[in-house]
């Protein structure tokens, strides 16, 4: 069983940031963070509840909390149950064509309505773009077919080319919202440039779905030691066929890998939560931040010492951030801070385990970063080429400068260049024009002549 830790965040008394105490709540034991200096009347309570004598013991909560679990566990597989008999009713509904003028009562109404269709005619959907009001409301967006626009190659050999996907279709909708809140489709466009196929409707990412109860038995069954594959068959049986499933089985590959990420032992997690405790008793500067997801499983972790604090408040305005170190236990990325101190030595501001690479996680991560940090963003952050990072930094980060990492700038010349005849003498002329320029003009003459 996991250890029900409930996002804590550890921040020593007498320094700058508030302390906060997460408590999971009795009705869906979600982490709830409770403000010491708002909440004094709270904890007094609390503390009252723990020395009352006729307070239960803790073996018999624990009784109690099992039992609630299990009564918790009972109603969620007969909601699973029955949204399992509503998917299917609506699967086998036939979806008629849209027309325009037809009325929804929100955007993720005419989402659903398009994908189904989309799905019964063998295509896959993608929104395609969308406009917000001078109010910050949605205007109108535009839903199309995954082949529009024009064909780009992404070959790292000129000389081999891959396939090319977008073919130009026009097939779309355009849905405006009306003044009493609802939005109509506008625009219909059916006509494809490309065959239908409905029948593998169901490889495109938009209908790749895999509900609650199909996640819940691949968990159970790996941690049973059950294989992949054992297990993916299983469900097939069950389903009876691969075309009656809307995922395959890398789907499941990939759902049971990010499961192990999350699902840290009940002793690492003690251990990592006691070695926490200890260095913040040894260190009263120490600080660290966990971050549970809604199953009170450790998903995201951040720490750093009084070092880091301190040498950030001098050499914090420029920072990398890198997360291409997975050589722990549970291959959870590992994410430093790191800056250059005045004798250019790499100091360590802070670091972090995350289980996840997308903005949601980043975003989490920096918020902690700079809380610990007092609330003081990087003048520039240097990191890879990464999209979810690159938005995380302009919600945290909105007036820090994002500059790309050159190692990895670098690193793509042979994978651009190499399929060419003059590759050498490209790659010679760039590695002058980034390493030997020693101002922004030489380079830009450099630069220029290269091109």
């Amino acid at each position: 069983m996991p250890l029900p830790l409930a996002g804590i965040v550890a921040e020593p008394a007498g320094t700058m940031a508030e302390n906060v105490v997460a408590i999971p709540s009795d009705e869906n034991d979600a982490p709830t963070s409770v403000s010491d200096a708002s909440n004094s009347s709270s904890f007094e309570t609390i503390m009252s509840l723990s020395d009352n004598e006729d307070y239960m013991s803790s073996n018999e909560k624990i009784v109690i909390d099992e039992e609630e679990n299990e009564q918790k566990l009972e109603i969620e597989k007969i909601e699973e149950k029955k949204h399992e008999i509503n998917k299917v009713l609506v699967e086998n509904e036939i979806v008629l064509e849209p027309k325009v003028g037809m009325m929804f009562n929100s955007e993720e109404e005419v989402r659903a309505y398009y994908t189904q269709y989309a799905k019964q005619a063998g295509f896959g959907v993608s929104k395609r773009t969308s406009k917000l009001g001078h109010d910050g409301n949605l205007k109108y967006f535009t839903i199309s077919c995954v082949n529009q626009g024009k064909a780009k190659s992404k070959a790292t050999n000129a000389l081999k080319p891959r396939p090319k996907k977008n073919l130009g279709c026009k097939a779309k909708i355009n849905a405006t919202c009306c003044p009493d809140g609802k939005f109509t489709l506008t625009t219909v466009v059916l006509d494809h440039v490309h065959t239908l196929s409905p029948g593998k409707a169901r490889y495109f990412r938009c209908h790749k779905q895999m509900d609650s109860y199909v996640k819940r038995r691949l968990e159970l069954n790996d941690k049973a030691g059950i294989r992949i594959s054992k297990n993916y068959k299983s469900i097939v049986i069950e389903a009876g066929g691969f075309e009656k499933l809307p995922f395959g089985e890398k789907d499941c590959r990939n759902h049971v890998d990010k499961a192990r990420r999350l699902r840290l032992g009940v002793g690492g997690a003690r251990a990592l939560r006691d070695y926490f405790v200890r260095m913040q008793e040894k260190d009263d500067r120490f600080y660290y931040v966990m971050d549970v997801d809604d199953r009170s499983r450790l998903r995201n972790v951040f720490w750093a010492d009084a070092r880091s604090r301190a040498t950030c408040e001098y050499f914090g305005d420029v920072i990398t951030f890198d997360t291409t170190y997975l050589t722990n236990t549970y291959k959870m990325p590992f994410a430093p801070f790191v800056g250059v101190n005045h004798h250019g030595q790499s100091i360590l501001l802070g670091c972090g385990l995350i289980s996840n690479e997308n903005v949601e996680t980043f975003v989490w991560l920096f918020e902690s970063w700079m809380k610990c940090m007092s609330g003081q963003a990087p003048k520039a952050i240097i990191t890879d080429q990464d999209q979810a990072m690159k938005r995380a930094i302009e919600i945290v980060f909105p007036e820090t400068k994002h500059r790309f990492c050159l190692w990895h700038i670098m690193k793509k010349i042979p994978e651009k260049f190499k399929g060419y005849s003059q590759y050498e003498a490209i790659k010679r002329d760039i590695d002058r024009c980034v390493y030997d320029s020693l101002s922004c003009d030489e380079f830009e003459d450099s630069w220029q002549r290269l091109l």
